[in-house]
């Protein structure tokens, strides 16, 4: 059975997660269901970072010892990906005493390899975003990632030599472009950070005590990145001198899903220290759009931050996981806001999917008391039909490949509006009133059940709780995904699959 190990990157425990981040968790999971349904050895990782001055100054601020802090965020971030019906196979974190140790040794190889040297380090540091900056690459001053406020720190550090690895990382973003998807985050990479010439890494500090400490030089502690980014192979079982089946069996990732802001840890620091371990490098790291509500980025100082579980609460675990991953393109940015959210329940959830279904099981017990088989009374509408349903497989997993999630989704609703249209052109309400049209309307009733079959089948990556439901009401669990010419339905109860929204009546 062939592997895939999928990864998202780990929380910071700053705070309660936002739809914006609960976004690629749900991405992750469609993912990894998706290789599942296809017969993969999936592994799924994701998990939350712990350590770094952010959560040292947040947790004196709240009176607490920072371990305290991290335990409470930790808790809520693990506590939404599971209401959001993620199927993680492990949940990392950084304050694990295993992965702690892992750390030091690594740090430790690193030295001894002479690719970390100590020295001091002067510069502009940016708080929020644990992240050190030269005057050129601030923009209007601020820090070019966040846009807030940097602070000019000197101590003494440790400092890992990225320049070393120079002509490695750009023959690695030449010569393998699908490294680093989508295209425009490649490019942006090598010509922005890469040709320029890459700087030696900070990989220590001496200012702050909340973080995994240099084991051979009392004072230091490991930079954030670098505890950060080596979960990924800590947790497979990865130490310096030994590596665990699990490392063996999953190792390299097949994707590194991560948000585009921090993709050039991912893509250059990252491979960087890899080499430097002589591990092998991830297949690909793909830095997915940020969600923004009303075309603006989330932030609790602009009040205008929604959150996983209030809108779970007002519309249901599969109608925000649709919304996520129906809304947000490849590599533009989506947007969300409650009317939206609605539009898309309204029409494609209750209409054009949640309807069908009532409307076909309906039919076929009102006729048929729920007993329906292929009389194949055959016409020509119901070759195009068939056809459509029979190409959908591959048209999914061509979009699921490229991970243009909403293309997939948008495949699968094309087949669900055809079918509602193949209602219209074959008019089951006239054949039932003719007694010689019988098998002709049996038929039409099968042909719309084996459409509702493939396409439910092929909805569980993306609505699980969807999918199972619609398998429970035309009591079929066959996972086949092309129509079948004998299947036999003995239809249950037809029950709504999503219910409309009225606007007016919620209170938002």
């Amino acid at each position: 059975m062939e592997k895939f190990y999928i990864s998202t990157a780990i929380a910071y425990t700053s705070g309660k997660p936002h739809i914006g981040n609960t976004y690629e968790i749900v991405l992750a999971d469609a993912i990894a269901r998706y290789k599942r349904l296809k017969g993969f050895d999936v592994y799924f990782q994701t998990g939350t970072d712990e350590h770094g001055m952010k959560i040292e100054d947040k947790a004196r601020e709240k009176g607490v010892e920072p371990q305290a802090f991290v335990d409470e965020v930790a808790e809520e971030i693990k506590r939404i990906w599971d209401l959001m019906n993620t199927s993680y196979d492990k949940f990392v974190r950084t304050t694990d005493p295993k992965h702690e140790k892992v750390v030091q040794h690594i740090f430790k190889k690193m030295y001894d390899n002479g690719d970390i040297y100590k020295g001091e380090y002067k510069g502009l540091y940016c708080v929020p975003c644990e992240s050190f900056w030269t005057e050129s690459q601030l923009v209007d001053g601020k820090c070019p990632d966040c846009g807030r406020e940097v602070k000019e720190q000197s101590e003494e550090a440790y400092f890992f030599k990225l320049s070393k690895y120079q002509d490695k990382l750009e023959d690695l973003f030449i010569n393998n472009p699908h490294f680093v998807q989508p295209e425009a985050r490649r490019k942006e990479m090598l010509n922005n950070f890469i040709k320029p010439g890459v700087q030696d890494l900070c990989v220590s500090r001496t200012s702050f005590k909340w973080g995994i400490p240099v084991d051979f030089d009392e004072g230091h502690v490991v930079y954030v990145w670098l505890d950060a980014l080596t979960n990924y192979i800590t947790f497979l079982g990865y130490d310096t001198d030994k590596e665990s089946e699990e490392f063996k069996k999953y190792w390299p990732a097949d994707l590194h899903l991560i948000g585009k802001d921090i993709i050039r840890f991912h893509t250059i620091y990252w491979p960087c220290f890899l080499w430097s371990l002589g591990v092998e490098l991830p297949k690909q790291v793909f830095g997915h759009p940020w969600l923004l509500t009303s075309d603006d980025k989330m932030s609790k100082s602009k009040g205008n931050v929604l959150y996983a579980d209030d809108l779970v609460d007002q519309f249901g675990v599969d109608a925000i996981r649709f919304y996520l991953l129906n809304e947000i393109p490849f590599s533009s940015d989506g947007n969300i806001t409650y009317d939206l959210v609605i539009d898309r329940i309204n029409s494609e959830l209750a209409n054009t999917l949640g309807n069908l279904v009532q409307r076909t099981i309906s039919m076929g017990n009102k006729y048929f008391d729920g007993k329906v088989s292929n009389k194949k009374v055959s016409e020509e509408v119901d070759t195009e039909f068939i056809n459509l349903i029979n190409n959908l497989d591959k048209k999914v997993e061509k979009s699921m490949d490229d991970y243009h999630i909403a293309d997939a989704l948008g495949e699968i609703f094309t087949v669900l509006r055809a079918s509602n249209k193949y209602i219209d052109d074959t008019t089951p309400w006239i054949l039932a009133k003719e007694e010689d049209k019988k098998d002709r309307l049996e038929t039409v009733i099968y042909n719309l059940l084996e459409s509702i079959r493939v396409c439910g089948s092929l909805l569980l990556p993306f609505l699980p709780d969807t999918s199972e439901s619609i398998h429970k009401q035309i009591n079929n669990e066959d996972s086949t995904l092309s129509y079948l010419e004998d299947n036999k339905y003995e239809l249950g109860t037809p029950t709504p699959l999503f219910q409309r929204i009225d606007k007016e009546k919620l209170n938002i």
